[in-house]
Order: structure tokens, then sequence, then C-alpha cells
């Protein structure tokens, strides 16, 4: 990994932001082909589909709608250790799931003049869990837990077909689908899935749905960019990221591990090391290398190591390493300094937050009880990580009485005559107990 010595440099937030490294690619270069493959969607419907298939998966699925019997079959092929691993998921998401939605409320400003709050789910929500260089069915899980615990009725799942498991979805994201209880399953994958799911296709059918969630490379990223407002996004969640603070006190062993963990993803992914320690940075590199020399994805991981994304950055001190974090604003943050809880208090930016040695991210992919779909690209400076929240509106309920009215109708009558908007007023005066002069 590359060394960035940022030392001795006293950088603002803007300077900051220009030092991160960033991959060499930007949702917007891919926004052309992704809306070329959502138009073909919504002018061709299934056939498209069926086309874009056989283009990027190398087979042409029999069906795009996955048989009900093919998940209820994925669902006992499931080898046990995964099945019950997938179980425990699924009960500790939906525990902190349940924790995300928040209790109606009601204000009372007065006599007769009261605001309620409440939360609705949305109708019906599209999935989308990836299949390109690995199976995922724990993104199944994240997708569909926090969507069910907010109390959504309609739920479609999409996924790449698999050319090895004869054009349907992979087996193990149907089992976990299986297992969540979702049976609207589709083989359908990439920037053409999300145009599917925002927009619908009559001839397959697939009904458009009101969001879409779920991680996935640049073109779905793009892809959720170009829909959004049509339908709601999650956020755009793009190849991984991980970013590890680390003073002199962390284990040099552990954080190459958690480096190597996000590297192995994506020859995209973003791994990076800040550190006030040029002891720990030069350890983190020799046991990064006797590591990724015995793992199964190495030559993966070694192109995202040794990217222009990845970097070990040098900072010349903890407040200096949480200014240039809250830059980055990564997707995943470890904390391994000597004290992460008092580290945590100046953090502001961050899609999920790891602290400890005993915190990695791999246990926030699967069984941490956390959400594992998270803001990407420095998104985590406006967004958040996927929740049952995602899935809800908040909405105002007025209830005024013709007390409560009149209390406020000579302020209306004024602000509305103020602006230009008399029948704003006249409304108001029409209901009012008393008439009020503007």
């Amino acid at each position: 990994m590359r060394i960035i010595d940022l030392r001795g440099l006293t950088l603002d937030s803007d300077q900051l932001r220009d030092r991160v490294p960033r991959a060499e690619v930007d949702v917007s270069v891919a926004s052309e082909s992704a809306a070329t493959l959502i138009d073909e969607v919504r002018k061709r419907g299934a056939q498209a589909l069926l086309d874009q298939a056989e283009r990027f998966d190398g087979v042409r699925p029999s069906s795009l709608r996955v048989p009900q019997r093919a998940i209820a079959a994925a669902v006992d092929a499931l080898p046990l250790p995964v099945r019950d691993a997938l179980e425990r998921a699924i009960d500790r998401v939906r525990t902190v799931s349940a924790a995300q939605v928040p209790p109606a409320a009601s204000t009372r400003l007065g006599d007769g003049a009261v605001v309620d709050q409440r939360w609705e789910p949305v109708s019906r929500a599209g999935l989308y869990v990836p299949g390109g260089k690995a199976a995922y069915p724990s993104s199944v899980v994240m997708n569909a837990v926090p969507a069910q615990v907010a109390g959504v009725g309609s739920v479609a799942l999409a996924s790449p077909a698999q050319r090895e498991f004869g054009g349907s979805v992979h087996p193990a994201v149907l089992g976990a689908a299986g297992l969540v209880g979702i049976d609207e399953v589709y083989a359908i994958g990439g920037a053409g899935a999300i145009g599917s799911l925002a927009y619908g296709v009559p001839d397959l059918p697939l009904a458009p749905v009101d969001i879409v969630t779920g991680p996935g490379n640049i073109f779905v990223a793009a892809a959720k960019r170009l829909v959004h407002g049509v339908v709601g996004i999650d956020a755009e969640a793009g190849t991984t990221e991980i970013l590890v603070i680390a003073d002199g006190s962390a284990d040099p062993r552990l954080v190459a591990a958690d480096l190597l963990s996000q590297a192995e993803h994506d020859e995209a992914a973003a791994s990076l090391l800040v550190t006030d320690s040029p002891d720990l940075a030069r350890a983190t590199q020799e046991h990064l290398a006797e590591q990724l020399a015995s793992t199964r994805n190495r030559e993966r991981a070694s192109v995202a190591l040794n990217g222009p994304q990845s970097a070990i950055v040098l900072v010349d001190d903890e407040e200096a390493a949480v200014r240039f974090s809250d830059a980055y604003a990564p997707e995943h943050l470890e904390v391994h300094t000597a004290q992460p809880d008092a580290t945590l208090t100046r953090i502001h930016n961050a899609g999920a937050i790891f602290l400890g040695s005993s915190s990695p991210v791999s246990l926030g992919d699967y069984l941490a009880g956390s959400n594992h779909v998270l803001p990407t690209g420095g998104s985590a400076r406006y967004s958040s990580g996927l929740g049952a929240y995602t899935f809800l509106r908040p909405q105002q309920v007025i209830r005024y009485d013709e007390s409560g009215l009149s209390a406020v109708a000579d302020a209306v009558v004024a602000l509305s005559a103020s602006e230009g908007l008399p029948a704003h007023g006249e409304a108001v005066e029409a209901r009012a107990r008393t008439t009020v002069t503007p």
C-alpha cells in the first residue's frame, strides 16, 4: 500500500477532501450506460432483461421469476451451519431494526390544537442483492428484515442470473430469501434490474416499487441515481470502503486482517489506515504482505490494496486522524485507539463505526445485528445506512377544533396577506367563530 504523509500540514476540510484517496471511477461515468440499459427495459420489457442476462451474466434464464418450488428447495439445501448462521443473523438484525422504528407522537399546542406524527411504511419495496464476484445471502437479510420490521406489505427481490446454476439466482441467495419469507424473486441484475424495480415490467409481470434498496457495482449505483425521484432509494451503495483509525496501541496483525477483509470484495475496494504511528504503519504493511500471500482472493485483494483508492495515511496526532476520517466519510470506520470511546465523541461522518479490536467490520457484515448496506463514496456525510426507518415516512396529522383555529386565525390571515395569497386567509375566516381583520 502506498503512503500518504500529511504530517506537518495544516489542512481545512475542503483541502482534506481534495487529498483523500478515491478509486479512479465515478458513478457519473457509468450513467450513460446505465440509462441505456434502463431505457431498453422500459421499451422491450422482459426480452431486454433476457438479452442483458445473456450479455452480462453469460446465461439466458428459462424464467426471470424464480418459481416458488425453487426457493423452497434452496432453503432445504442450505448447509446446516449456513442456515443456522442466517437464522441468527435474521434474529439479530430484526432486534436492532425494531429499535429503529420511531414511536408515534402527539404534540398539544393549546386547547383544540394538536399535531400528531405517525410513521407509515411504503407499500412496496424492491431489494437488490448483488451476485458478481461472490454470493451475498447476508444482503438478503440486511435488506429484507428492516423492510419487514417497518411493515412493508409487498417485497420483490432481484439478483443476477447465475450461469453455473442454470440461469437462476444463486441458491444461497434463494435460501436466504425463503428463510425471511420472500417469494417474489427475479433473476435479473445490474442497472436493468434497478430500472425494472422502479418502472415495473408489465409483460413479466413485475409491478413497480416505491423504494429500491441494496448495494451493487458502479452501474447499480448509477442506475439508482437515475431512478431516484421516480422511486426512493436508500443510498448509492457502491464498492466497499474501510478506514481504520489506529494509534501505537493497535495490533498491526488485526489491522492488516481487517484491511484485507474488505479488499477481497473487489479490485476497486478501498482500504485505508490513518495513523500517527510510523511503527504501526510499517508493521501493518509487513503483516499485509504475509496475509495477502496466503488468502484465497489474493489477486483481487492485491489490486485493491495497491490501487489509488487505498493507502496508509500518516498524520500528526489522533485529532488529525479524526479530521481526515470525517473528510473521507467512510462506509466502514474502525477505531483501534487506546481510548476508542473518547475517539468516538469527535467522529461525525461514517456509515457504521466499529470500536475496539473485537469489533471488526466482518462482524458487521454478518452477525453484529447492525446493517451492512451503507453509504459509500463520501455520501456518509449526508446519508445513513439501511434500517427500518429507510422504509418509513413521517406523516404529520393536524387536529384543530374551532377554538384552536380561532386562536391563530389572525396570524394566518396576516401572513397570507403579506404573501399576496389572500384566499388562504379567507379559507380560515370562513371557519373561525370570530371575524378577524387582516
